[in-house]
């Protein structure tokens, strides 16, 4: 039985959008990269996402309100004996449910996926800057026990 007083999570669909880039938005870094005004690119990334069935794109919702949002990525791989692995994305918790557990809450989803789909290991990346979410993750039972790199294109 679940707590009618908690945000319900389930699949994202595409009238979410809005709410969604709006959530990915909201914070110093989203700001400098996400673009609310045009959906466009939005759009087609759901339609590849929805296709893809590696793919989960979860919200979290309250009273009919879109209040976070969360991407997994089950990937097949062939290290660690041909171990799959889950990719934590793009968790964002909207700013009035932040200290409320949610983001607790979707995490420990995204495990339990991760552990229905058979999964040996579930990862995630956090921008340097981001120290709270550090020790958010680390909480939950995260290590820091890799050096990230990207290349832009």
């Amino acid at each position: 039985m679940t707590d009618p007083d908690e945000p319900a999570i389930r699949p994202a669909t595409e009238e979410d959008l809005p709410a969604i880039v709006a959530l990915l938005a909201d914070d110093p870094l989203g700001a400098t990269r996400e673009s609310p005004d045009d959906l466009t690119p939005y759009l087609a990334a759901f339609k590849r996402l929805a296709d893809d069935p590696h793919q989960r794109v979860v919200v979290a919702v309250r009273e009919n309100r879109v209040v976070g949002t969360l991407q997994l990525t089950i990937v097949p791989g062939l290290s660690r004996k041909g171990a799959t692995r889950s990719v934590i994305e793009g968790v964002r918790v909207h700013a009035d449910e932040r200290g409320s557990g949610l983001g607790t809450r979707f995490v420990q989803w995204a495990i339990e996926e991760s552990r229905r789909e058979n999964c040996q290991l579930v990862q995630l990346t956090s921008d340097v800057t981001r120290t709270d979410a550090h020790r958010f993750y680390e909480r939950l039972g995260f290590t820091a026990s890799h050096v990230g790199f990207k290349l832009s294109l």
